[in-house]
């Protein structure tokens, strides 16, 4: 059976520090081995924020594998969370057994750098990549706000404390001279976000969002007005050439408001299992349903999720045990 938490289990900046410190503690005590005593198949799968896409395609994995795996005792939970820092500190730390993520946030995760600085994660496993999802800075024609400099001064949703969202939307500023400050960042989830700047207290929301997002659609629909500002220039050498995104555009048409392509820069969404919590048995069932049965999900994201892509991104993250035995019968490894 499947249940779905609604509750937002609320973080401001400090806690997320305090838990990316007891991530330290919990490593160095544990040595990040990947025992069988704590295998369990009762998981928690850790998604983001209402307004993304993390969300809904978390709730609707959640029940795929529930259904579909012929596992004794299986339950699956999606839960909102703050998205990919919260969610792979939480598997090391033993409160998530699954996670979607981004691949660059993961490739910290695992390599002890950025928001993971001193805190490395050592059980945590590649079960494979689900779809690209681009930075969208979105705003409103009224605002007058044509390029990413002209944020400056202005009022800038971020993306909520433990996502990789906020560091992204940090090094996407930055390229354009725009350093804390320069700006009033709000740490907002992205439906949050979505909801000032229609009210008028937020200029700007920058969100790393699958493409298309039915949230920007809907927001479209209210309001009639919006508009993606691009990254494009020197700038947008500068983000890729500091960083693991990639150029990407989103092309025209992709939004009924967007007439022109806009380039802007991509991660990977992937799916990540914890390898002291879930057997190589349960992930390699968790992976063969995810690409097996994406034609059941609803979301336009799933034209997107590919066995033959399943690796790509991969970096310096372990593939879990499951997944490397369902990729080798499927030749993707040798």
């Amino acid at each position: 059976m499947r249940t779905t938490t609604h509750a937002r289990r609320g973080r401001g900046a400090g806690s997320i520090t305090a838990l990316l410190a007891a991530v330290a503690v919990t490593a160095a005590c544990s040595g990040g081995g990947s025992g069988g005593d704590g295998f369990t198949t009762d998981l928690q799968l850790g998604t983001g924020s209402t307004g993304g896409v993390y969300y809904p395609l978390g709730q609707e994995y959640a029940g795929i594998f529930a259904d579909t795996i012929e596992v004794e005792g299986l339950n699956v939970t999606a839960v909102e969370t703050g998205a990919s820092v919260e969610n792979l500190a939480k598997i090391a730390r033993g409160e998530l057994q699954l996670a979607i993520a981004q691949h660059n946030t993961a490739q910290d995760a695992v390599n002890g750098r950025g928001e993971f600085e001193g805190a490395t994660v050592e059980n945590v496993g590649l079960l494979g990549k689900l779809y690209p999802e681009a930075a969208q800075i979105i705003t409103l024609e009224s605002s007058g706000i044509d390029s990413v400099a002209d944020l400056r001064g202005k009022t800038v949703a971020i993306g909520p404390p433990g996502g990789g969202t906020r560091e992204a939307a940090e090094q996407i500023l930055a390229a354009y001279g725009l350093d804390k400050g320069s700006y009033t960042a709000l740490e907002e989830g992205f439906a949050d976000a979505k909801a000032k700047l229609q009210d008028g207290n937020a200029d700007a929301s920058i969100e790393i969002l699958g493409v298309p997002a039915a949230s920007l659609q809907e927001l479209h629909a209210t309001t009639g007005q919006v508009k993606l500002v691009p990254i494009d220039g020197p700038e947008l050498d500068t983000v890729v050439g500091n960083s693991s995104f990639e150029k990407y555009e989103i092309p025209a048409g992709t939004y009924d408001f967007l007439d022109e392509p806009v380039p802007t820069v991509s991660v990977f969404a992937s799916m990540y299992a914890s390898t002291t919590q879930v057997s190589e048995e349960l992930g390699y069932e968790l992976t063969k349903a995810m690409y097996e049965r994406a034609d059941s999900l609803t979301l336009a994201q799933k034209e997107l999720i590919t066995l033959e892509e399943a690796t790509v991104g991969q970096g310096d993250v372990p593939l879990h045990p499951g997944a490397r035995k369902y990729f080798a019968e499927h030749g993707l490894i040798g």
